[in-house]
C-alpha cells in the first residue's frame, strides 16, 4: 500500500494485484497489533500522527523519546555482532518521516496504553519505545491506508496471483498472471516472505521449522523471492533467520482474523518475563527477564521450537495475575492450574515432573528479595547462583494458585530476501539493478538478522515501501 501510494504520488498509474480475496487481502498487515515503531523526540512528534489528540488520558501521559541512535542500538542487539546494516540505516533515517508521511494521508494512531505503558503515580508510563498502534489494530491500518489508495485513483484488483515475470531484454516489462499477460513500466514486488511455505522453511531455515505455527496470511509463500530469484536477483540478509514468538500451543495455523479488535494477537503468549519458561526436561532455556519482552519475544520463539518436542510451559503463580497481558484470559487461552508446584506439574502432559520441581525450587531460593519489583524499568531484581540466571522482574513462585500454559515457536515472517538499492530497485547477481523491478516488504534483505525489536516490522514496510513505489514512478 505504501509502495502504491507513493508511486500515485511521483504521478504514475497503479495496479495492485492481491493474490488473496477480500477477507485476506492486506497480507501480514492485517495480523499485526498495528504498532510502528519509529525515531521521535518527544510528545510533540506524537501528537499530530493521533486520531484523537484531545483524549483526557495524554494530560498523565509520559511518552518520552525514542532517539535515532537508540533505535539503531537496538537493531544492533539482534545483530549477533554485525555492524548496523544499510537497510538498517535507512529503516531508523525514515521512520518517523514516513509516520508523518502516512499521517498526512489520513492514517492515524492511537496511543498504546493497554500492552506498552505501565501506571506509576497516577501517571501511564511509555517504556519501551514503541508507543503508537493503528485503531483496529493491522486490519484498520491496512483499510485506512487502502482509502488512502484508492483516493489518490490507484486500482486494487483481488484473488489475481501473479505467476511470473514477462521480461524483454533484460528488462521487466509486465506479469504473468492465471487470467493472462500484463504489461508495466514497472513492477514492485511487495508479496512477502516464504513463511507460509512449508517446503521453503525446510529447505532454508532447517528442519525445526516445519513443525512451526504460521501466524500470518497463508499467502506468503516465497513467490515473489522465487520468481526474482529466477531473474538472476540476489539474495541478501540472513535466510535462517525470522520473527518468531512463543504461541499457544493448540492455536490453528493462520487463527485470529475472525476475532474482535484486541483479540487477534490473543493466541501469542508473550508474558514469560513475570514467570519462567520450562521444556520437557524440566529446565530453563532462557533469561526470561533479560530485557523487556519488546526486545526478546522474536528470538524467544525461535528458543521455544528449538526445544524437546517444540514445546516449553510458562509458569506463573497468583501474585502477576493483574499485570498479565489479556491473551492469557482469553476464552481459548490453554492452561493447567493447581493449588501447589507439584500438583501443577504432575499435570503437565510431556514434562519431566521431577527435573522440574527441582528447577523450580532452585529458582525460588536465588531470588534477589532486596531489589524492589518495578515492571516499567529493567528493575535488576534477579537471581543469584543460577548458571541460567533471571536479569529482572525475578519473583518466588510462592503464591497458589500456579498456572503452567504450553506454547509452542510461531513464525510471523522471514528475514533472508532480496538487496535492493537506494531507490528500491531489485540488485542482480552481478551487481547492477534490474531495469523495471522493484521490492519492498519482507522481501527487502539485510533488515533483521537474529531478532527484532517489536513494531519494525511495519516500519519497514512504510520505509522501503515509499522507496520502491517512488523509484518505479521514477
Amino acid at each position: 500500500m505504501c509502495a502504491g501510494l507513493a508511486a500515485l504520488e511521483a504521478g504514475a498509474e497503479v495496479l495492485m494485484l492481491e493474490k488473496a480475496d477480500a477477507a485476506l487481502a492486506g497480507g501480514n498487515t492485517k495480523y499485526t497489533a498495528g504498532a510502528m515503531r519509529f525515531a521521535y523526540d518527544g510528545a510533540d512528534d506524537l501528537l499530530p500522527l493521533l486520531k484523537d489528540p484531545d483524549d483526557p488520558r495524554l494530560a498523565k501521559t509520559d511518552f518520552g523519546g525514542y532517539s535515532a541512535a537508540r533505535f539503531a542500538d537496538d537493531l544492533l542487539g539482534f545483530n549477533g555482532g554485525r555492524p548496523l546494516s544499510e537497510e538498517q540505516r535507512r529503516l531508523v533515517d525514515g521512520s518517523l518521516a514516513a509516520m508523518q508521511w502516512l499521517g498526512g494521508h489520513g492514517v492515524k494512531f492511537e496511543p498504546i496504553y493497554s500492552r506498552q505503558s505501565f501506571e506509576k503515580d497516577g501517571r501511564h508510563v511509555f517504556w519501551g519505545g514503541l508507543t503508537l498502534a493503528a485503531e483496529d489494530e493491522g486490519v484498520g491500518l491496512f483499510e485506512m491506508e487502502r482509502a488512502a489508495f484508492e483516493a489518490q485513483g490507484g486500482e486494487l484488483r483481488l484473488a489475481t496471483p501473479v505467476t511470473g515475470l514477462v521480461t524483454e531484454g533484460g528488462r521487466v516489462v509486465g506479469v504473468e498472471t492465471e487470467g493472462g499477460r500484463l504489461d508495466a513500466d514497472a513492477v514492485v514486488l511487495a508479496c512477502g516472505g516464504f513463511e507460509a511455505s512449508e517446503a521453503l522453511r525446510e529447505d532454508w531455515m532447517g528442519g525445526d521449522w516445519r513443525r512451526a505455527k504460521v501466524r500470518g496470511t497463508p499467502h506468503n509463500t516465497g513467490d515473489g523471492l522465487v520468481m526474482a530469484r529466477e531473474l538472476g536477483a540476489r539474495r541478501h540478509g540472513l535466510y535462517t533467520g525470522c520473527h518468531a514468538t512463543p504461541m499457544d500451543l493448540h492455536m490453528a495455523d493462520y487463527g485470529g482474523l475472525d476475532l474482535p479488535p484486541g483479540e487477534r494477537k490473543n493466541y501469542r503468549k508473550i508474558c514469560y518475563f513475570l514467570g519462567v519458561m520450562l521444556n520437557a526436561d524440566g529446565q530453563r532455556f532462557v533469561d526470561e527477564g533479560e530485557n523487556f519482552r519488546n526486545y526478546t519475544y522474536a528470538q524467544f520463539g525461535r528458543a521455544v521450537l528449538e526445544q524437546p518436542g517444540h514445546v516449553a510451559w510458562q509458569v506463573f503463580d497468583a501474585k502477576t495475575d493483574d499485570l498479565l497481558y489479556a491473551e492469557y484470559r482469553f476464552h481459548d487461552a490453554h492452561f493447567e492450574e493447581a493449588g501447589t508446584l507439584e500438583a501443577l506439574c504432575a499435570r503437565l502432559d510431556g514434562l519431566d515432573g521431577e527435573a522440574a520441581l527441582k528447577t523450580l525450587a532452585d529458582y525460588n531460593n536465588s531470588v534477589d528479595d532486596s531489589v524492589p519489583f518495578n515492571p516499567t524499568e529493567l528493575d535488576g531484581r534477579g537471581t543469584k547462583g543460577l548458571a541460567l540466571p533471571k536479569s529482572n522482574w525475578a519473583q518466588r513462585l510462592e503464591t497458589p494458585p500456579f498456572r503452567a500454559y504450553p506454547v509452542t515457536g510461531g513464525i510471523t515472517f522471514t528475514y533472508g530476501g532480496l538487496k535492493v538499492d537506494a531507490r528500491g530497485g531489485v540488485v542482480h547477481e552481478d551487481g547492477h539493478a534490474i531495469p523495471g523491478l522493484f521490492a519492498c516488504g519482507e522481501m527487502v534483505g539485510g533488515v533483521f538478522y537474529e531478532g527484532y525489536p517489536g513494531g519494525s516490522g511495519l516500519t519497514s514496510g512504510a520505509v522501503f515501501g515509499r522507496l520502491a513505489g517512488a523509484g518505479a514512478a521514477g
